[in-house]
């Protein structure tokens, strides 16, 4: 460490995160977090933002491990399921086999695509449809997307499915339509709507629902096409509430959709069968166990800590940090991903200390006992999102008790961004800001 001496305090925890480092430079350096992870039922990994190229390295190279040595046999991402879904049919041979990983990436349209249409996330896909083709149907490991915001997609994909399978139920399908035709696809406009007039399209989506479910009762488990039904038909009503909740600047809008991806990862592992094994790919800050935040305060669940509430001994959280580098981001919602900079990490937080202590990437499994200095000290945790401003990342760091956040952190002291496959464009269908960093 360089400067002054550290006091006492710091000391000790400096010398814990020592012990518990290890050095990462390959994948057999991931064995530790393998071998702990490989027993539970969902693994789910965070990253510290949406555009590093480590954090997405990495984060391929633990679910191919896991997949290929443990029998993980499902994918749950933060992205849209109408667009996951696309992918889960590719990588399973199923649809668009003309295309490659690049191709099909590139079909991704809404704002910011570059979470998913990136290089770090071709090559995986590749990688797992190749493997996917040398099994039985029932081994391959799919890919879903877990997330609420595809509302009027979810829709279109309702009415394709009516039309192939129970024509006499497009009714309830055009009613919920037509009550959301008048704002143009734009949820500001629909969710400003319902502050103005107390009227909304709630009743129209519950009974589309409700007549979906009717509908694909009894087919879902060997239907693949009813369980797509099935869950657009959730997300559509879930949005609604979310779009209609979030214009109000309630944090119950953060609920409401972490609730959904829970939710959905519960329907998923359910349709894979009781001894499915399955990943969980998104945001530290909906990956760590928010009772170990300041979430809590604010009455905000997350993925986390509802995954481990609902399945105790079953589930393992691993997240990331870095210190300095650069990043995939965009200075306002919608615009033009830029690279950015990185500036080193704030003094006192954890990503300051674990720069202190450890000389390179490392690996940490914090184990059974977690009470040491270090693991059970509130500290910051950077978290950036989607929009950043370098010179103004004050509200970045998140209170964060280590030792009930994760069960793991990756640590890469010097990151670098993420690789779009193509520039972003102008929205064509406007979205409310998600605030991926959590507030």
């Amino acid at each position: 460490m360089n400067g002054a001496p550290a006091p006492v305090r710091h000391r000790q925890e400096l010398d814990e995160i020592r012990l518990l480092g290890r050095p990462l430079a390959a994948a057999e350096d991931l064995d530790a977090l393998v071998r702990q992870a490989s027993v539970a039922r969902y693994v789910c990994i965070g990253e510290a933002s949406h555009g590093t190229r480590e954090y997405y390295h990495w984060r391929a190279v633990i679910s191919r491990r896991l997949i290929e040595e443990h029998g993980f046999t499902w994918i749950g991402v933060e992205g849209d399921w109408p667009d996951c879904w696309r992918i889960n049919r590719w990588v399973r041979g199923q649809e668009d086999q003309a295309l490659d990983a690049y191709q099909l990436l590139a079909g991704f349209e809404r704002w910011p695509t570059w979470m998913w249409a990136n290089h770090e996330v071709a090559g995986f896909l590749a990688w797992l449809r190749e493997w996917n083709l040398a099994r039985p149907d029932h081994l391959r490991t799919g890919f879903y997307g877990l997330d609420v915001y595809s509302l009027w997609d979810s829709l279109r994909e309702i009415f394709a499915w009516l039309e192939a399978n129970a024509a006499d139920a497009l009714p309830a399908a055009l009613r919920a339509w037509h009550c959301f035709v008048p704002f143009g696809e734009d949820p500001h406009r629909y969710a400003w709507s319902t502050r103005l007039v107390p009227a909304s399209c709630e009743t129209d989506v519950v009974g589309l629902l409700a007549e979906v479910r009717r509908r694909t009762l009894g087919r879902v488990k060997d239907d693949p096409a009813a369980f797509d039904a099935v869950q657009n038909a959730l997300v559509a009503a879930n949005a609604e509430r979310y779009y209609r909740t979030m214009v109000c600047g309630d944090r119950q809008s953060w609920n409401i959709r972490d609730h959904h991806m829970s939710d959905t990862i519960d329907r998923i592992a359910v349709h894979h069968g009781p001894g499915s094994k399955g990943l969980v790919w998104a945001h530290n800050t909906h990956v760590g166990d928010a009772r170990a935040t300041d979430m809590a305060q604010g009455g905000m669940d997350n993925i986390g800590q509802l995954m481990r509430q609902r399945h105790p001994g079953e589930v393992f959280l691993a997240g990331f940090a870095s210190y300095t580098g650069s990043v995939t981001a965009a200075d306002s919602w919608g615009a033009a991903e830029q690279t950015m900079p990185v500036p080193a990490a704030r003094p006192g937080s954890h990503e300051d200390l674990l720069n202190s202590a450890l000389g390179g990437p490392a690996l940490l499994v914090f184990g059974s006992d977690r009470s040491g200095r270090w693991l059970t000290e509130w500290r910051g945790h950077r978290a950036i999102g989607v929009v950043y401003d370098p010179d103004h990342e004050g509200g970045n760091y998140v209170p964060t008790r280590m030792a009930g956040r994760y069960d793991a952190l990756l640590w890469i002291p010097e990151a670098t961004a993420l690789r779009p496959l193509h520039h972003e464009q102008r929205p064509g269908e406007p979205e409310l800001e998600t605030e991926p960093t959590g507030f």
